[in-house]
Formats: structure tokens, sequence, C-alpha cells
């Protein structure tokens, strides 16, 4: 097997590595860059615990190689917050709404959310709703994750009362 350098930038920050071809971007963030918000659950592309955002849309990191990001921007969980630990937008209704249990599939829920509201896009109820079609959680029944995309979509604050 012959390895590949290569560069990306994670959370802001430039990386450089040399991967073997066959390494998912998921293991890549996970193990040699040490972003484990990363969670790889079913490595199929159908759970959604490995989305990230590479260039502005959310993939699944298990389905992409690291050879593929080779000169993207990639953004995971961890890269959402800023610096002096104020919450993104995603992460803070998500937080309100009681949308986590577990926690395995929040980053992936996150960053899906935090694709679709990028640039102050304000997505209806209704897309954020269809966005969570692709990510699989086995605890919350959706409840709070649904409250979520309702805060996100301006339709109930925080507090769940209609906005």
């Amino acid at each position: 097997m012959s390895d590949h350098a290569i560069q990306l930038t994670v959370n802001g920050r430039r990386q450089s590595s040399t991967v073997e071809a066959r390494t998912s971007l998921g293991d890549f963030l996970r193990m040699d860059a040490g972003y484990t918000g990363v969670h790889i659950g079913c490595e199929h592309g159908v759970c959604g615990a490995c989305t990230v955002v590479v260039d502005g849309r959310a993939v699944r990191s298990c389905l992409m190689l690291a050879v593929q990001a080779d000169g993207c921007e990639v953004t995971t969980v961890e890269g959402l917050a800023d610096p002096e630990g104020t919450l993104h937008p995603v992460q803070q209704a998500m937080r309100d709404a009681h949308g986590l249990q577990c926690g395995f599939c929040t980053p992936g829920v996150v960053m899906t959310f935090a694709a679709l509201t990028s640039g102050g896009d304000k997505p209806s109820e209704e897309q954020l709703i269809a966005a969570m079609s692709g990510h699989i959680c086995r605890c919350t029944g959706y409840q709070g994750i649904r409250k979520a995309a309702q805060v996100l979509a301006g339709n109930i604050t925080p507090e769940g009362e209609a906005a």
C-alpha cells in the first residue's frame, strides 16, 4: 500500500499528514488528528454520527476518503464554539431543547444543522426535520432534537413557547 501526503484545514488549523489511500476521513479526523467528536458508528453512511462539514457541506466522513479531503476546509463539532467558549447557535439550541441524551448521535446532528444554518440561512422547521432523517438516535425518540429544530427555525423560544 502506498501512502499519500494530504493537507487540509480542520477547524481553522492547517493539518498535514501522510495517510494510506484507504483511510476514511472519519478515521483520519478521529485517530490521527484527535477530533474525537467525530463518532464512527455504522461505517456505511446510514447513522449520520460521523457527519462533518467539508467546504460548507455536511458529509458522512465514513464515506469520504481522507485523500479526497486534500485541500479542503473541514469543520468538526469541536470547531463550532468560539474560542472563549460561547456555544454555536445550533449547540445552544440543542442544549436548551435537551436534544441529546447519550450524546453519540449529537455531533452529527449538530453538524448537519450547522451546515443548514450557516451564513445566517434560516431553514424552515420542515427542512431541519427532513435533514434529521439522515440520523439515527437510539435514546431520545427525537423529541428534543425536533424541539431544537423548532428553535432554530424560529417557531418556538428555547423555553418552548410560540415565537
